[in-house]
């Protein structure tokens, strides 16, 4: 790659931070790109991208995650603009019918932005990973946890959590280096774990009394939408569950490896980690 700079869209999220970075330990030149952030990306408001592409030489997209899909009209943008290489953002099941239930919204959002890339023009990466084991260390799920109690509707299903540290470290490669073009990576980690399992891990290693509770998903929308939730956002948040309430997460896939040469990292692990930066310190 060149030394123009590297736009990160949505650089303030769990991935998009970590990216922007890893990028800058690199000695790359990062454009930040967020509603808040250094630069102001919003998705909302077209006239703001063409000031975030211009001059790029490759972008990390984290799509919207609410219909309609912008990314096509974002892709049509950044190949205008001159980017020539994108990496995506996706996630892991949206090719694979009823894997977030009957709902097909997230997969339809998703699909629309890989059609783009995949249509550019211009090198291209798509990353499919399961869910984040950080989502159990960041935001509501670490404030329930913290609280002792994480009620969700999962049943005793399981995942394969992903470190977000190795989806950034697969989008750093894949916007650096050559050899990821064409290619999408399925992202997890080296194991599944039950809820039960991995908040009871949180709970040993933080020092903190918690639990995982299962419940029903009506319970859980109408909890949700009580506290402020519209109450599509809560049937998205109970479609996403889909996939470990039914195990569909629990398969081991082997993108890390194939992008990085190495395993995957640990749920354990992952857990020490986020408890020596102090996640869950009340």
């Amino acid at each position: 790659m060149d030394n123009a700079p590297v736009l990160v869209i949505g650089a303030t999220g769990k991935t998009g931070r970590r990216v922007t970075a890893r990028l800058r330990e690199q000695g790359v030149e990062v454009r930040a790109a967020s509603r808040s952030g250094e630069v102001r990306f919003d998705w909302s408001d077209p006239d703001t991208w063409k000031p975030a592409l211009e001059g790029v030489s490759a972008a990390y997209v984290v799509p919207l995650d609410a219909p309609p899909s912008r990314t096509p009209a974002l892709v049509e943008a950044a190949v205008a603009a001159g980017v020539r290489r994108l990496v995506l953002l996706s996630a892991r099941g949206v090719d694979v019918p009823g894997y977030f239930g009957t709902d097909t919204t997230a997969s339809e959002l998703h699909l629309a932005g890989e059609r783009a890339v995949r249509a550019s023009g211009v090198d291209w990466t798509i990353l499919r990973p399961s869910w984040f084991a950080q989502n159990f260390s960041e935001g509501d799920f670490r404030d329930a946890i913290v609280a002792g109690e994480l009620a969700l509707p999962a049943g005793d299903g399981r995942a394969a959590f992903v470190d977000t540290e190795d989806i950034a470290a697969v989008a750093v490669a894949a916007l650096t280096e050559d050899g990821h073009a064409g290619r999408t990576y399925e992202l997890t980690g080296p194991r599944a774990v039950g809820l039960a399992d991995l908040v009871g891990e949180i709970g040993r290693v933080a020092g903190i009394e918690t639990g995982y509770v299962p419940v029903g998903e009506t319970d859980f929308q109408d909890a949700l939408v009580a506290d402020g939730v519209s109450p599509a956002e809560a049937k998205l948040w109970s479609d996403a569950l889909y996939a470990i309430r039914t195990s569909g997460d629990a398969v081991v896939a082997d993108g890390v490896r194939r992008a990085l040469g190495r395993d995957p990292r640990d749920i354990a692990d992952v857990v020490r980690d986020e408890h020596a930066r102090g996640a869950w310190k009340q």
